[in-house]
Order: structure tokens, then sequence, then C-alpha cells
């Protein structure tokens, strides 16, 4: 009977290792790798599936900033110990559009990294690019009048590079759908309070 405990021991402690293991890994989750920067530490993660970064991407930064989740199309203004702001927002679709003609593509898709804020427009004009006019299969003007639309953006608007913006919409019963080109749509009330207390310089994690 005797030769049997040994290796009875060794397969439960193996098991037993094997189970303590995946506990860590659960609880613990994976780490969105395909952010990388200083700023970020341990605890700034998403699941990926659950999207829970606002309330879980902690930041080791002097003032507020700014966590957009894709995954739940939420967007948090924050500080390291307090969440000021959780706002429904929309981001990109991920569609690629196709310019027959020319053979030029666009995805637009809201891209993952560390930003900042860079503008800070009030009632800004958006002048719709070329895409816009080959997406509703109207030809591309000559008159650069012919682009600029008053009222697209909302009141206010805040880049964070590449041509990206947080900005309003006219269309807030579709906020929390990803459906925009690659910018993040806010409603009226929510971003008039980002307006006010995001500032030049503002950090904005995208996941």
């Amino acid at each position: 009977m005797k030769k049997y405990v040994w290796p009875l021991v060794i397969i439960l402690a193996t098991l037993l290792a094997v189970f303590v293991i995946i506990g860590f890994l659960l609880i613990d989750g994976p780490v969105d790798s395909d952010i990388n920067n200083d700023a970020m530490n341990s605890k700034g993660r998403t699941d990926g599936k659950t999207g829970m970064a606002g309330k879980s991407a902690i930041v080791k930064e002097k003032g507020s900033y700014i966590v957009i989740d894709r995954y739940i199309n939420k967007l948090y203004l924050r500080t390291e110990s307090k969440v000021i702001l959780e706002a429904l927002c929309s981001t990109g679709t991920g569609a690629e559009l196709e310019d027959t003609l020319s053979g030029r593509r666009w995805i637009f898709e809201t891209p993952r990294g560390v930003f900042k804020i860079d503008t800070k427009l009030e009632n800004p004009w958006w002048r719709k690019p070329d895409w816009a006019f080959i997406e509703e299969g109207e030809a591309i003007p000559i008159d650069d009048q012919e682009r600029l639309d008053p009222e697209m953006l909302g009141e206010f608007a805040l880049g964070f590079g590449d041509g990206l913006f947080i900005h309003g919409t006219l269309y807030e019963r579709l906020l929390g759908v990803n459906v925009t080109h690659g910018c993040v749509r806010l409603g009226a009330e929510d971003l008039k309070v980002l307006y006010k207390n995001a500032k030049i310089g503002t950090r904005v994690y995208v996941y």
C-alpha cells in the first residue's frame, strides 16, 4: 500500500499547483499589451471583453486624464483616485471604404494608444474630407466652401492628434454604438463637462 502513497501525493500536489496558477490568471486578467507607456502602471488593464478599462485603468498622473473604452463605448475623465465624469460615447466602426476611381482606402477606426489633448475649439466647423463625399456617392467639390459644416461637431471639440477629435453629435440616440469614422462622440452635457475640465496636454488613453 505504501508504494502507492508517494505517487498519489505527487499527483495531488501537481493538480493543486495547476489549480492555483489557473486561479491567479483568472483573478488577475491579461494586460492590454497594445498600450505601452511609462505613465501606465500595472493597474491599467482591461480584459478586452467586459471592457472595464475606465474604472480599473488607474494611471499615475498628477492631474486628470481621459480614458476611452472602445469595447463598451464609455469615456471617463478621472484622476488617480476618483472618476470625475463617466459618459456614454461612440467610437469608430472599424469599417473600410475604398474609392474605386482612385484606389484610395480608409479604415474608420479609433486607434488604441496614449495621446494628448492638443486642441480645444468652441463652435467648431467640420471640413468634410474626400471620404465623406465618396461614402455618400457624391462628387468631391472643387469649391472648399462646400465642404464646411457648422453643425456636425456640436458646441465643442477637443483634438487629440492626427485629425481625431472628441466632439458633439446630432445623433445622440446612437451614443454607445460604434458608428464614427474614428472620432469620439459625446452628448452635449457630457461634452461641456469634459471641455471645462480637460486642458491642453491632458493625456488620453484609448483602449
